[in-house]
């Protein structure tokens, strides 16, 4: 029989045969006990929809089938994939979410197999969104725009637990973010609004929280360690769950709260601080200091200008010293001179092994110099001082 005198399939007769199609499909993804699919059942699914969609107006059931396939995602969102996940609640919750994302994806992938000559020709004529647009779009607006507010609160208390030494499913934490990412259609708009601020908001108060405390309780070097492993971590968080684009907004935050705001304190601990780490030589804990604030922009200022006051220091006390054996009559220029030199030795070492060789350093340790190397000596000549000033420059 030629296809003209074949009577045209009726919307209902087709959705009949769509309805039983996507039920197995169900069953099948959510892993309920269901033959598996045969060949021949997608062939007849797939020429199920090619017929409705080739038959001569007014029989062209292109349109019908387009809003069928939407509606059929709108109607197992509301009632099947929100509700299963609104009953479950922290981590479960998540889980339950993780698992109906799949699930939901599957269903477009295939959905969009058995309708996919709406695809090639209506919808490409029509310029009408995409199957898997409209399928991704059912899941944004019916279940992601229901949950993401509580699903939020979940991860950043998960991650709170996480930075407290408590493990964490972090493939979870992933696959969830990744859902914000993926519900911004194209757009990194939903993962920013709906996660990231609240997270770095959350992040802040934390890390301020740690740097009240740190401060009070450790000694600089202490402090610097666990300000170095706090920067690790949020870094491996990053790599774990987090998306990429966070790295430097987290990073900021942290450096921001462990660092910047407590830098004068920190630098000027009186007996851990950077005077006494060079005046103990510890090297290690100076390169560390360096390495944490050398990150940060214009990070390195206030260190330099910590290390500059304590070389001043240094040299305004070996002036005195002088000042002090050339009131007693006693005092040699060719001595002090030599002291002079061996303390700019001292701390150059510091400036190349500590800080880099540093321009800001090398320009410290020189602004020091002059300052006390101008100082005249009670009853003898600066002469020779500056001279070693200019060997020194």
């Amino acid at each position: 029989m030629s296809r003209q005198n074949v009577k045209p399939m009726t919307m209902d007769q087709g959705s009949d045969l769509i309805d039983a199609a996507v039920t197995k499909l169900k069953r099948i993804l959510e892993g309920k006990p269901e033959p598996a699919s045969e060949s021949h059942e997608y062939i007849r699914n797939y020429t199920a929809v090619y017929n409705m969609c080739t038959q001569k107006p007014p029989d062209d059931l292109s349109q019908q089938l387009y809003d069928k396939y939407g509606g059929i995602f709108e109607d197992y969102d509301k009632h099947t994939v929100l509700p299963s996940i609104m009953e479950k609640h922290d981590e479960y919750m998540l889980r339950e979410l993780s698992r109906m994302w799949d699930i939901h994806k599957d269903m477009v992938r295939w959905l969009s197999r058995f309708f996919f000559y709406l695809d090639r020709y209506f919808i490409t004529r029509r310029s009408l969104p995409s199957l898997t647009e409209v399928g991704m779009t059912c899941f944004r607006d019916h279940v992601y725009n229901n949950v993401h507010f509580n699903v939020k609160q979940v991860i950043i208390a998960l991650i709170h637990k996480e930075r407290e030494g408590q493990q964490i499913d972090s493939a979870l934490l992933k696959n969830i973010l990744d859902l914000f990412v993926q519900n911004g259609m194209g757009s990194m708009e939903r993962y920013e609004d709906d996660f990231e601020m609240f997270f770095l908001q959350e992040t802040a108060f934390y890390y301020s929280r740690r740097s009240s405390s740190w401060i009070l309780e450790d000694s600089c070097p202490e402090y610097m360690i666990k300000s170095e492993e706090a920067l690790k971590k949020e870094k491996e968080r990053v790599t774990h769950y987090l998306h990429s684009t966070t790295e430097p907004k987290l990073v900021e935050i942290v450096q921001t709260h462990l660092l910047v705001l407590v830098a004068k304190p920190l630098l000027e601990k009186e007996s851990s601080g950077i005077s006494a780490l060079l005046r103990d030589d510890k090297m290690d804990d100076l390169s560390r200091m360096y390495r944490l604030y050398h990150a940060i922009p214009k990070g390195l200022e206030p260190v330099a200008e910590a290390f500059r006051l304590h070389v001043t220091s240094e040299g305004n006390a070996l002036i005195k010293q002088a000042e002090d054996a050339a009131t007693s009559g006693s005092v040699e220029e060719q001595v002090l001179v030599r002291k002079i030199i061996d303390l700019h030795d001292k701390y150059m070492a510091y400036v190349t092994d500590c800080f880099q060789n540093h321009t800001l350093f090398h320009k410290a340790l020189k602004e020091a110099f002059e300052i006390f190397c101008n100082k005249k000596v009670t009853g003898s000549s600066s002469a020779e001082l500056l001279a070693t000033l200019s060997l020194l420059d």
